[in-house]
């Protein structure tokens, strides 16, 4: 074990050998430190020493800033130095406490006779000494020895031996030693773990070095005033050299600051190179001691003036006896050759030595040039004000008076607008035309000679006006006394202009994108100045401002006239005739103008109706048009006989088909649509809806309702999605109200606050349709509707029931007679004997077909209403339908002899089947007599529908 204890001391002094060095670096720091203070002169002493050093340590001098910034700089690399060598150190430590363990764990496990310690009877008599020895010659917390199961021989505390722990020693029983570090109770430590061998190899029990970190860093922290002594030496020595430099520059610059010697050059250059205004510094004797290059170029001074005494200088007597007589001056104007120049004249003192500072300014085409900008500022203002006011609304006649009054009297005096009368409907103009309407004036009180608004004028070929249209350019007349050209147009009318006081005029033509659209007049009398070429260059710039305006106006009047016209030709011009129901309608466009908004009134067969309402988004042209396709394709849908959830199926489709192959107006934006069918016989209505408001309902005591109806999508958006349908019972005399969203929607009304307002409007004492109109459009209406409103009413009717007979009809043929008779009976009951034949060839043609090719249940019935209609239903969904007959067929032309004697015929289909129906004109002088054809004729047609 002695043999351990020597190689233990000779590991540790190898690993231990750098921490000598800093000591005797701070020894050899302190000891030049010590010289240096040794051979520094002292400060020299005097009145000036603390004025000196506040000098140098202010920033506000240039000496002061270089030596604040050289210390700062010193400091930092000071402190950065010291930094580093603690991290240095202390990492320095952590590698010292690994090589530590790990040597006296790996010299214990190595040492002679430690095998056959652990063999022996006691190996904690024998090792436990041993590793309390080297441990301390180590350094290190404890050397522990454990077997490999754990249990302890050795360790620094006696009283742990002979107990078993638990520790990550599973390397070092595989044979590897290895090192790392944990935080224990004791903090931050580290520990190395050496396997002992045997002779073979075999690991036979394990060695581990604690040693905790903090104990390590202990000697570092010793090191410390060592290297802080040294960092301060460096510091002193620095600062010190950095003072002494400074203090040289401080004298150099008299104390001034970086930005006062700056901007004392700046200002040097300036006031010789930059500044545009002469500059002349005269000493005492009345000598140029100084001149600028616009002095020089001013005076007109010889390149050796300075230093010449003024009166040498070759200057007019005036301004060169003012120069040198030192006496202050303010604006005072003097002649220099052919140039006016404002001289001032300023003292030098107290700022400098004796003399004056002479300030000279060119003012020959200021005061010329004044008064044009102020006319120029004037004008861009004007140009300005007349882009902001002039076209605020897209009337033509209205963007015409703006004009007018933007330009008086700032401009004119009086200025007058004519207009193409195509320009005022919203047309296109023509090419040439001098004929134009009076449109606007403004500037004229009381009597006057010039034209009156709504006059229409002609221009003679030889007028200014007719001479600007042609050329397209104004044409100024600035003195209509003398002017021949002018008085052509009307001489009597020109001489009451010039004695009205007006004395000059522009004509400038009103022309956008190349296209004349009128003429614009602009003159002056009284007092006001007569025009100039420069006027006329203005007038025509307004002129050109002003006529995008009036031409946008155009166009909006253009497209808002073509689209109300088209929007109107599209809605319904009346209702038709039919009894279900009583109907009355309105229909308000929009303030911006006609939209997509449409209602419907459709008879249908059976004496039924159906009212429809739709609203496409969007307003002008484009939605007008998309509202006549739609309804186009409401009314042909409805010709089908569709129920109304399948109809607005349809009709979805077709939106959603437009969408797709729309290009030119890129779809439609949106549409919504309610359709809703009555049925007098059965009092039901049945509606359906994509995207629409639902109708309101009021009922005969006066109560109002809206009903669910199921929502849906708009159109195009449905996505094949199937739609539902609401079915209400409605007493006779009920109204039912349908309305776009126009009604009760706006920009300052919420949607259920309009739906309120209507329902108050609809309810109490029983009241027209057309009053029901009038009262909900005069007190729902909003103040300023932004949408288009379609309002529809309907007051429901019920058939008579003694105008109804039904029958059931048996499949067998025999049955048909029986009907036949049955309904004669019935129709002479009603007093229709003069439709009797007809009605009864109808019926057995009819009927025959249900029994032949339909199935049971078989119905007949007739109703009598505007017309007489004949239905006959069976369970097949099979449809008869015209098709030529052979010459040989034996039947095949029933069908053709119903068409020929009914107005109309057709097949709607049930929920059980179908239904085959036909209407007959009440009386034989109400329809064209039927001409029955030949057999030729007869012949060559089939009714066989299977």
């Amino acid at each position: 074990m002695s043999n351990y204890r020597g190689g233990l001391r000779r590991r540790l002094l190898r690993s231990a050998t750098g921490s000598s060095a800093p000591a005797r670096r701070s020894r050899s720091e302190r000891r030049r430190e010590r010289e240096l203070r040794e051979h520094t002169p002292p400060a020299r002493g005097g009145a000036g020493r603390p004025q000196r050093l506040s000098a140098l340590l202010s920033a506000r001098s240039v000496a002061g800033e270089v030596f604040l910034l050289q210390l700062a700089v010193v400091v930092l690399l000071v402190a950065a130095a010291v930094a580093a060598l603690v991290v240095q150190a202390r990492s320095a430590a952590m590698l010292d406490a690994q090589h530590r363990t790990l040597a006296a764990a790996g010299t214990f496990a190595e040492s002679p006779g430690i095998g056959a310690a652990l063999r022996s009877a006691h190996p904690s008599a024998v090792l436990q000494p041993s590793a309390e020895a080297a441990r301390k010659i180590a350094g290190v917390d404890g050397i522990n020895v454990y077997t490999l199961d754990g249990v302890t021989l050795t360790h620094s505390d006696p009283r742990q031996i002979g107990k078993h722990v638990v520790g990550p020693f599973s390397k070092a029983a595989a044979g590897k030693s290895f090192t790392e570090t944990f935080e224990g109770s004791l903090g931050q430590s580290v520990v190395s773990v050496v396997p002992v061998k045997d002779a073979d190899g075999r690991v036979i029990a394990i060695v581990s070095s604690p040693v905790t970190v903090q104990n390590v860093q202990n000697m570092v922290n010793n090191q410390l005033p060592v290297v802080l002594g040294s960092a301060a030496a460096v510091l002193a020595l620095s600062a010190g050299g950095t003072a002494l430099v400074s203090r040289r520059l401080l004298r150099r610059t008299h104390g001034l600051g970086p930005a006062e010697m700056t901007r004392m050059y700046e200002h040097h250059d300036a006031v010789l190179h930059a500044v545009r205004e002469g500059v002349l510094i005269v000493g005492a004797g009345g000598r140029l001691l100084l001149a600028n290059d616009e002095a020089r170029r001013l005076l007109d001074l010889p390149a050796d003036a300075e230093g010449l005494p003024v009166a040498d200088l070759g200057l007019e007597e005036g301004i060169a006896e003012r120069i040198a007589s030192g006496r202050s001056a303010t604006d005072e104007v003097h002649m220099a050759a052919d140039r006016l120049l404002a001289v001032n004249i300023r003292p030098t003192a107290p700022y400098g030595s004796a003399g004056t500072v002479v300030t000279l300014r060119d003012t020959t085409e200021l005061r010329a040039l004044s008064g044009r900008a102020e006319v120029a500022r004037e004008r861009l203002k004007l140009l300005y004000d007349a882009g902001v006011r002039v076209g605020t609304t897209l009337d033509v006649e209205r963007t015409a008076e703006e004009l007018a009054q933007v330009a008086v009297p700032r401009f004119a005096d009086v200025v007058t607008v004519d207009l193409l009368d195509p320009v005022l409907r919203g047309e296109e103009p023509p090419e040439v035309n001098a004929e134009m309407r009076r449109t606007a004036a403004v500037g004229l009180q009381g009597a006057h000679p010039l034209y009156p608004v709504g006059e229409l004028i002609r221009f003679v070929p030889a007028s200014p006006m007719a001479a600007g249209l042609a050329g397209g350019h104004g044409v100024l007349e600035a003195d209509l006394r003398t002017a021949r050209r002018w008085r052509a147009q009307d001489p009597a009318n020109a001489a009451q202009i010039l004695d009205h006081g007006i004395h000059s005029m522009i004509a400038v033509p009103l022309q956008a994108r190349g296209v004349v659209l009128g003429m614009a007049g602009y003159w002056r009398g009284q007092d006001s100045p007569p025009f100039d070429e420069e006027d006329v260059s203005f007038a025509e710039e307004l002129t050109a401002r002003a006529a995008l305006s009036v031409d946008n106006a155009r166009r909006y009047t253009r497209e808002h006239t073509v689209a109300d016209t088209l929007q109107r030709s599209l809605l319904p011009r009346g209702v038709p005739e039919q009894s279900a129901v009583e109907v009355a309608h309105r229909y308000l466009a929009a303030q911006a103008g006609v939209g997509g908004d449409w209602f419907d009134v459709i008879p249908l067969p059976g004496a039924r109706v159906a009212l429809v309402v739709g609203d496409v988004v969007g307003h002008g042209l484009h939605a007008a048009a998309t509202m006549g396709r739609l309804r186009t394709a409401v009314y042909n849908f409805s010709t089908l006989d569709l129920p109304p959830d399948e109809l607005v199926s349809h009709l979805d489709e077709l939106v959603a088909h437009i969408d797709t192959d729309e290009q030119e107006w890129q779809g439609i934006t949106g549409a919504t649509c309610l359709y809703a069918v009555y049925d007098p016989v059965s009092g039901r209505v049945t509606a359906a809806t994509a995207g629409h408001p639902g109708p309101a309902l009021v009922r005969p005591d006066g109560t109002v309702s809206f009903p669910e109806v199921p929502v849906s999508p708009p159109l195009g958006l449905g996505a094949g999605l199937p739609r539902e349908t609401t079915q209400l019972p409605l007493p006779e005399g009920s109204l039912l109200v349908l309305f776009t969203d126009g009604l009760i929607e706006s920009r300052d009304r919420d949607p259920d606050a309009g739906l309120a307002a209507l329902g108050a409007a609809l309810a109490g004492p029983a009241r027209t349709p057309e009053e029901v109109c009038t009262a909900v459009i005069d007190s729902v209406l909003p103040a300023s509707p932004s949408d288009d409103i379609a309002l529809l009413v309907a007051r429901t009717r019920r058939l008579d029931p003694a105008r109804i007979a039904e029958w059931d009809v048996p499949r067998d043929p025999a049955a048909v007679s029986r009907v036949r008779s049955a309904c004669a009976r019935r129709l002479e009951d009603w007093g229709l004997e003069d439709i009797a034949f007809t009605t009864e060839l109808i019926l057995s043609e009819l009927i025959t077909n249900a029994i032949r090719y339909g199935t049971e249940p078989i119905r007949v019935r007739l109703l009598y209403d505007r017309s007489l209609i004949c239905e006959v239903s069976d369970g097949s969904s099979t449809s008869p339908h015209l098709r030529r007959a052979e010459a040989t067929d034996e039947g095949g032309r029933g069908l053709f002899l119903v068409a020929q004697f009914a107005q109309r015929w057709g097949t709607r289909y049930t929920a059980r089947g179908k239904i085959i129906w036909s209407e007959q004109a009440l009386h034989d002088g109400a329809a064209p007599p039927v001409a029955v054809p030949g057999e030729e004729l007869l012949a060559g047609w089939d009714d066989e529908a299977l």
